[in-house]
């Protein structure tokens, strides 16, 4: 098979200059991990976020961040978190594993986020967290999920995996909740040579545990060292909160990693705009095609991590383009994020039992294109006109 347009595992290409960064780094570190390029990658990200320096911690992946997140949480036996149905699987099983019971929310059916009234339906009083995915690359409406949470007390995670960059009203995406992830995966807008990620923490007295909780329970001692060898190079103990102990981790991201992150962060809005500016190109020249139902969003609250649509036919037809677009055409679209509810694993610890209507009829028909940004100008358009043409054919 002859593919000419992949959905690729990789976002980005890097620039000279960001290879550059990374052979520095590999030069010059030491120690390869820990160290000054840590720092100034999370001193870095919190600028950018607009939140305080020492909340944001470099993390080996998201799902590290999502980890130490549900550690923080501190459930009790009987607490419950809120999700999204329809999101990939470890926005949810890091905060199971720590001892919650998972509530689904559904998604709005045009933005595909859950909202303040999702989030409300499934609210009980023993409702601890909720976890708030921006996905896609869409922020969700935060400050109205902001206001519900504060008059329930829960705690609010962001899961901003997809959504770095995004932004509501000036505000970025992940700088909102109690507490943010962030992915640095290879199919990321940002990503540092395949996996990394951050957590923001709000609570200075939460943020104060993390380094311990990140790298293995290592901390200072507490009394002058006449000899800086004895007892030990540092001390070992467990973070504790709020008279919990949490059990630490090592979830450290190296100095080449770090030392790339923080070099993307100068081009990450120009990743942002030109992937906005292709998706909307991409959309509107399909205006006559109202068998693809996309959401356009023309402002900074949609980076387009993904371009993904709905066949407004249904998922018989959303298969026979998929098939035609690939064996006829050679654009490998894909299907994406299966309501976690309807996943073996989900139903045999208990959790099949969500109303998603949204989330399960967008899932059925949904099409995600192949849109990572190196793609050129002409495999862009080339896709396109494959579009127009397989949607007539199936007319």
């Amino acid at each position: 098979m002859d593919i000419k347009v992949n959905f690729s595992g990789r976002a980005v290409k890097y620039t000279e200059e960001e290879i550059a960064v990374v052979v520095e780094a590999m030069r010059n570190a030491d120690p390869l991990t820990q160290g000054r390029y840590l720092q100034a990658f999370q001193d870095k990200f919190a600028d950018y976020q607009g939140v305080a320096r020492g909340a944001c911690f470099a993390t080996m992946n998201g799902v590290s961040a999502l980890e130490m997140s549900a550690q923080l949480c501190r459930f009790k036996p009987g607490d419950e978190v809120v999700l999204p149905s329809h999101t990939f699987t470890a926005s949810a099983y890091p905060y199971a594993k720590k001892g919650a019971r998972i509530l689904w929310a559904d998604v709005d059916p045009r933005t595909r986020v859950i909202t303040a009234e999702s989030i409300e339906k499934v609210l009980t009083p023993r409702t601890r967290a909720v976890v708030v995915v921006h996905l896609y690359g869409y922020v969700a409406d935060m400050p109205a999920i902001m206001e519900l949470a504060r008059k329930r007390e829960l705690l609010v995670i962001e899961d901003a995996a997809q959504s770095i960059g995004a932004e509501v009203d000036g505000k970025k995406s992940g700088s909102f909740g109690d507490m943010a992830i962030f992915s640095f995966h290879s199919h990321k807008n940002l990503t540092t040579l395949g996996e990394g990620g951050m957590l923001y923490v709000r609570d200075p007295e939460a943020a104060a545990v993390v380094p311990a909780l990140r790298h293995n329970g290592h901390c200072a001692y507490d009394f002058e060292r006449p000899d800086y060898w004895k007892p030990a190079m540092g001390n070992v103990d467990m973070p504790m909160l709020g008279g919990d102990m949490l059990w630490p981790n090592n979830y450290c991201l190296g100095e080449v990693e770090c030392a790339l992150g923080a070099k993307m962060l100068d081009r990450i809005d120009a990743i942002n705009a030109e992937k906005r500016a292709r998706a909307l190109l991409f959309i509107d020249a399909l205006g006559d095609f109202p068998e693809l139902e996309f959401h356009r969003v023309p402002t900074p609250r949609h980076n387009y991590h993904l371009l993904a649509a709905r066949m407004t036919a249904g998922p018989d037809k959303r298969d026979a383009f998929m098939r035609a677009m690939f064996h006829e055409k050679g654009v490998r679209c894909v299907v994406q994020y299966i309501p976690l509810d309807r996943y073996d694993f989900y139903k045999r610890i208990g959790r099949d039992d969500a109303h998603c209507p949204n989330a399960d009829a967008f899932f059925d028909s949904m099409i995600s294109f192949p849109f990572q940004h190196w793609l050129s100008d002409e495999e862009l358009h080339y896709m396109l006109n494959a579009t127009k043409d397989v949607l007539r054919s199936l007319r």
